[in-house]
């Protein structure tokens, strides 16, 4: 059975949507029988790199939002993911666009590693404060997943799979999606968000069922 996930290396509730659905499927006697595709989305397209800037500071002047404010509301998500296990450092983290970050993502998966791929983005974007969108820190985290440096630098140096994450986007649109990030299971159910454990229990039993 298939699970397609929309989401952006920079959404910080993708990353706790992540676990969840991880923490669901664990508890599955068919969970040997998932195959988990990335399908990629991107917050803000337009997003300019700015690595002297961190994402409270830019949402605060994009939002029109205090400072203060906008770090309670940091602290709130970053005690989302502190519940699912994560470690978010948000006055870390680096903005950056993620266009770059979703071809190594592509690459990935071509060779069958696009869950550890999407792990290792995430976990440097939202714990370590990484730069996201600099080659030599995607080169050096698509190796550690065990990508070619050559074929890492090939594919950002030459603006590789954007066919793929057009056909990505274009399918995002087709279903209506809204944000992310958004669980597509077996093209039967939809869920949109870090959503409650109970529903993604349920629609991955229900799914299954219908299946067999």
């Amino acid at each position: 059975m298939k699970i397609e996930i929309w989401s952006d290396v920079v959404c910080p509730f993708c990353y706790i949507g992540k676990r969840k659905l991880e923490k669901s499927i664990a508890k599955m006697p068919f969970k040997d029988e998932l195959e988990i595709e990335w399908k990629s989305f991107l917050l803000n397209p337009n997003a300019r790199t700015q690595p002297e800037m961190n994402s409270q500071e830019y949402l605060a002047k994009s939002k029109g939002w205090s400072l203060e404010q906008t770090k309670q509301i940091s602290n709130q998500v970053t005690e989302m993911a502190a519940a699912e296990g994560l470690e978010y450092h948000l006055d870390k983290t680096v903005v950056a666009n993620s266009i770059n970050a979703h071809r190594l993502l592509h690459l990935a998966k071509s060779k069958n590693l696009g869950d550890k791929m999407k792990e290792r983005l995430m976990r440097a974007y939202f714990t370590e404060g990484h730069n996201i969108d600099d080659e030599e820190t995607l080169i050096k985290l698509g190796e550690e997943v065990g990508l070619d440096r050559a074929g890492i630098k090939s594919t950002l140096t030459d603006s590789q799979f954007q066919e793929e994450i057009e056909s990505d986007f274009r399918e995002s649109r087709e279903i209506g999606l809204q944000g992310v990030p958004f669980f597509v299971i077996d093209r039967k159910y939809g869920i949109s968000g870090a959503q409650p454990d109970a529903v993604f229990d349920d629609s991955l039993r229900k799914a299954w069922e219908e299946r067999v």
